[in-house]
């Protein structure tokens, strides 16, 4: 978990970055400097938006199993299994829900 925030950390930066340069660009006529900086923050949302979409999918994972754990816990009375699978389900909902899912389970 500890990379999915560096990796947010670099991409937050990327993309302040990429869009300084492209105002400072714009602005001194620099339509060089103004093409990388679009670019480089146009790179680092993209990857910022595949990461979210990829803790989406597995918070929904999460979910899924949690659920299949507590009904099949409470099928065969083991309260163990059910209780993960809530902690599973718990979990899940939480990473679909946040922003920031990495900082729930430090």
């Amino acid at each position: 978990m500890s990379n999915n925030i560096s990796d947010r950390i670099s991409n937050t930066a990327n993309s302040y970055i990429g869009g300084a340069k492209q105002t400072v660009g714009e602005t001194i006529g620099n339509n060089s400097l103004a093409a990388s900086g679009a670019e480089q923050r146009a790179g680092a949302e993209a990857r910022q938006a595949a990461a979210d979409a990829k803790t989406h999918a597995e918070g929904a994972g999460h979910t899924a199993q949690g659920k299949v754990q507590q009904t099949v816990g409470s099928l065969t009375g083991n309260t163990s299994m059910e209780a993960r699978g809530h902690a599973n389900e718990v979990k899940g909902d939480l990473e679909r829900k946040s922003r920031y899912p990495e900082c729930l389970f430090w």
